[in-house]
């Protein structure tokens, strides 16, 4: 039984949960609460080895199958060895992407049956599951510009594989992301992405505090 709390953000491409989720972490470190702050795909040495692969703009001919296959991998990989310790631990585990994004991306953007994703996220998340999921919602034409000046900016490998793609797809990955929303109201917190960073952050770290539970509050 996991004595921590686990959130995680999603949303598409540029939308400014990476932004949101470091200042979550520092505002939360700040008054002394345990965090883990990380990502998917990746979040430990083998799994960043695979987002590499996932990532790169030069695997285009990855198939969408081996593409799920890819994440589930690296998302056992990344629960075994980081998210379940540190729950364990009575953390607060903040992870960038998670298995809903698989949902998104890989069953409404590539059109891969749902049963066999959530078949893969079931043996990958190992019993896992977050506890609240922020959801930054933008329009997806909004955020790959965003995304695009990021990339140009970046002095590292380019990661835009995802970036790439048909503006239709990131609409599909958009709708898909607010069904399970709407699927799951008391788990999503949904927030408007067309906000400044600074109203975006005001609302989450409100809602945030809300929600942490007291005990684990008295823990760290």
């Amino acid at each position: 039984m996991h004595v921590g709390y686990f959130i995680t953000f999603e949303g598409v491409e540029g939308c400014g949960k990476t932004t949101q989720i470091k200042l979550l972490s520092e505002f939360l470190s700040a008054r002394g609460i345990r965090t883990v702050l990380t990502r998917e795909p990746g979040g430990c040495p083998i799994a960043d080895k695979i987002r590499a692969i996932l990532l790169d703009a030069e695997n285009q001919a990855l198939s969408p199958l081996a593409e799920l296959m890819l994440y589930a991998a690296a998302r056992a990989q990344h629960v075994t060895e980081v998210i379940s310790p540190a729950l364990d631990a009575g953390k607060i585990v903040l992870c960038d992407r998670f298995c809903d994004a698989t949902v998104a991306y890989q069953s409404f953007g590539r059109g891969i049956d749902r049963t066999v994703i959530d078949a893969l996220n079931l043996h990958a998340c190992q019993g896992v599951s977050p506890d609240l999921t922020v959801l930054v919602d933008c329009d997806p034409t909004v955020g790959l510009e965003r995304a695009r000046r990021r990339i140009e900016a970046t002095s590292g490998p380019r990661e835009e594989r995802f970036e790439l793609e048909a503006l239709p797809f990131h609409h599909r990955v958009r709708a898909g992301y607010q069904q399970l929303a709407a699927d799951e109201p008391d788990r999503f917190l949904i927030i408007n992405g067309s906000d400044t960073i600074e109203e975006i952050f005001a609302a989450i770290s409100a809602q945030i505090v809300a929600r942490i539970p007291e005990a684990l509050r008295a823990v760290c």
